[in-house]
């Protein structure tokens, strides 16, 4: 068996071409990939090269973690059934590349508790829901007994730094909490400063405002001297990107504001429940937030433009009608 994939041959070569896949196992499915999303984040680092050492990285590599598709086999011990369209967060069974994370492709073998039943009419913007669960998780920790969408510093006014999916996400989660005002969003670039039910502003026109909570999704390893001084006393930053170069801060602000950082690492299945459930209640959207698509024929110019064009907020590839 095998499949047509995106493959990053080294930095800054991508192509499309055929890999085998591993034979999958009773505890396995077969996915036929409809749409995948590509991370202007994690895959960005992957294919310019600027991604650190990482467990499992390697070239040739599979990149991706926003695959939806249709179980078109399922193993005895899989728990799904063929025809159920579920969202895979990424793959291991590709011959020949490495799998970090390994969904951009075709056809996907991957364990049945891996991959999350989703709603067929959700449509490409399944593909978010990656995307929306890192941003709950950076809202809500690792601590089991937080509450949902409970952030872990103070309650009261919050900062988005970052405007693109992840910021955005960010702030729609936000918004959708009942006990804290609406966000306030920094973003440098004119073109992603739209309109909202949350303020966007340029950082320099946010004068002397003091936050509980800044939630950082810049991927700017010097950030934190800009943020640091913007907290109140006893608040949080919450790193939420992902940094190429090593984190440093100048301690006397630090010090004086008492700040406390925290990573927020990659999203757990609570939070993807948690995801499903307000979108479910309608206290979120995914609407409007993918905004490029192209057919999987054009994915090295596709990643181009998710990479290039600070308009591309979401590109989607459309796998449908692949080989």
């Amino acid at each position: 068996m095998d499949t047509m994939a995106v493959v990053l041959e080294e930095p800054k070569h991508l192509v499309l071409r055929r890999l085998g896949l591993a034979a999958p196992g009773e505890d396995d499915v077969i996915v036929e990939v409809a749409w995948t999303g590509v991370s202007t984040g994690t895959e960005r680092l992957l294919w310019s090269g600027a991604m650190p050492p990482f467990p499992g990285m390697g070239y040739p590599l599979v990149p991706g973690y926003e695959a939806v598709g249709q179980v078109v086999w399922a193993g005895a011990r899989s728990g799904r059934s063929s025809g159920d369209w579920v969202f895979v967060p990424g793959s291991k069974g590709f011959e020949g590349a490495h799998g970090l994370f390994g969904a951009a492709a075709r056809r996907l073998v991957a364990p049945g508790d891996r991959v999350v039943p989703v709603l067929e009419g959700m449509g490409e913007q399944a593909c978010l829901l990656a995307l929306a669960a890192t941003a709950e998780h950076a809202i809500r920790g690792s601590d089991p007994d937080r509450g949902p969408g409970q952030p872990t510093g103070p309650r009261g006014r919050a900062l988005v730094v970052g405007h693109g999916a992840l910021g955005r996400l960010l702030a729609r989660l936000l918004m959708a909490r009942e006990d804290t005002p609406p966000p306030m969003v920094w973003e440098t670039n004119p073109d992603r400063r739209t309109d909202e039910d949350y303020p966007v502003l340029d950082p320099a026109a946010d004068e002397g405002t003091e936050y509980d909570t800044i939630y950082d999704v810049s991927g700017d390893p010097e950030i934190l001297d800009v943020l640091i001084p913007r907290l109140r006393r006893g608040g949080e930053v919450v790193l939420g990107g992902f940094y190429a170069r090593s984190v440093a801060f100048h301690f006397p602000p630090a010090f004086m504001k008492e700040a406390r950082i925290r990573v927020a690492a990659e999203w757990v299945p609570r939070d993807l429940r948690e995801v499903l459930k307000l979108l479910k209640e309608e206290r979120m959207t995914l609407d409007g937030l993918v905004t490029h698509r192209e057919m999987a024929a054009q994915a090295p110019d596709a990643y181009r433009t998710a990479f290039e064009d600070p308009r591309c907020v979401k590109m989607i590839l459309d796998w449908r009608g692949t080989a």
